[in-house]
């Protein structure tokens, strides 16, 4: 039975003071490019509302290989080996890169890690195996509290069966629930990410019109007696007011346990 739902931004599209006015979710972005320092990390956790709900994307290291464009904007390269790092591959460098990770992760005091994997890692049986390795050790790095989640883009949500022997470990799986069945039958947790509508896995660009959005809340509620608790993340350019009207028409339904 669902019993809350948090409605909120993928990184902080208007200043946080404002933000927080009107949203308690928030997915912290830069986590994902440079890890902040423990100080960093401490400051930003003070500066927020007490009651604010805090989830973070994983560090970029673990997930993208060296060789991806967006290890460009990256200030501080990890040590070791670069190769053995990225795909969610089970080495020593991508695990001491999760530890880096979950520490920051407790000074924030994050109820999620969302670990966002590109297309460019497909599905094989040897990398179906390689992400089961990762995950187990994972999760006994992780609070138990705290969510580990994985958005699998490319190809992955076409294997369901493969799929669902990740999921099975407690791992939490994120998908644009407007594009993706998430599985849930495991954690519980409904965990959305929305990337706009049209071609391709993402459209930064697209605004999500009245229909969209009701029928993102038929999707929800589709799913209010197999999850006890959901995240619902927009991430787009339009992404702060496409929040507050999901949330309007959301509320109406499922009234006090929204947010």
């Amino acid at each position: 039975m669902l019993k809350r739902v948090f409605v909120g931004c993928c990184g902080f599209p208007v200043s946080r003071n404002r933000y927080f006015t009107e949203f308690k979710l928030v997915e912290l972005q830069n986590t994902f490019y440079d890890l902040p320092s423990e100080s960093d990390a401490t400051s930003l956790r003070n500066a927020v509302p007490a009651d604010a709900v805090l989830t973070m994307k994983a560090w970029q290291v673990i997930t993208h290989p060296a060789t991806s464009p967006t290890w460009k904007k990256m200030k501080n390269k990890p040590e070791g080996d670069l190769e053995k790092y990225g795909y969610l591959r089970p080495t020593k460098e991508n695990f001491r890169a999760w530890e880096k990770t979950v520490d920051i992760a407790k000074i924030l005091r994050v109820r999620a890690i969302v670990l966002q994997t590109p297309p460019s890692f497909r599905f094989s049986e040897d990398n179906l195996q390689s992400v089961i390795k990762f995950f187990e050790q994972a999760l006994s790095i992780a609070p138990r509290d705290m969510l580990v989640c994985w958005e699998p883009r490319g190809d992955w949500n076409l294997h369901r069966n493969a799929l669902k022997q990740v999921i099975e470990l407690g791992i939490v799986h994120v998908v644009d629930i407007l594009k993706n069945d998430p599985i849930v039958d495991v954690t519980g947790i409904l965990y959305v990410r929305l990337h706009g509508l049209g071609k391709g896995e993402v459209n930064y660009r697209y605004k999500y019109t009245d229909a969209d959005l009701e029928n993102l809340v038929n999707k929800v509620l589709g799913y209010s007696n197999s999850v006890h608790e959901a995240y619902i993340l927009f991430n787009n350019i339009y992404m702060f007011d496409d929040a507050l009207r999901f949330r309007h028409k959301l509320k109406a339904v499922l009234q006090d346990i929204v947010t």
